[in-house]
């Protein structure tokens, strides 16, 4: 089940956030995703729209955050829940709120960038993550004016 995300989902969204980071980007020391964690909860879990999905227990599986009405600024999922549709009830949810959505995705993180291929976003620029210097694609997706 999808639905916005309350303060009281907080620290389980910081806990998915950086259990997920530290896999899914093991290209990046651990140290930079620890130190960030508080930047997380202070500046970007305030400022973002953010919608979870839930199992039927009402356990959070993952979460998408929306910056500035376009920029998705996170998109985790819970290991055990990859390939079960969590991350497309996601990003479906904040293809349907805006009708253009810009990211950055690490060019190491092969995992993501085959889900956003499939989600259509196109790269539009390559640059260079600011904290990590690591190098870095902005993708965008756009509404299509007719199906």
């Amino acid at each position: 089940m999808i639905r916005l995300a309350q303060p009281a989902d907080h620290e389980t969204i910081l806990l998915l956030w950086l259990h997920s980071s530290l896999i899914s980007h093991s290209f990046i020391a651990e140290s930079y995703w620890i130190e960030s964690l508080q930047m997380v909860r202070e500046d970007f879990l305030p400022k973002a729209r953010v919608w979870v999905d839930c199992d039927t227990n009402d356990e959070i599986c993952g979460f998408i955050g929306v910056l500035n009405q376009q920029f998705i600024g996170a998109l985790f999922v819970e290991a055990s829940h990859y390939g079960d549709g969590t991350a497309q009830r996601l990003m479906a949810a904040a293809k349907e709120e805006y009708p253009v959505l810009l990211l950055e995705v690490y060019q190491q993180n092969h995992r993501a960038m085959a889900f956003y291929r499939k989600e259509n976003f196109e790269i539009t620029a390559e640059t260079r993550h600011p904290g990590t210097d690591m190098p870095t694609w902005i993708l965008r997706w756009f509404h299509p004016l007719s199906e």
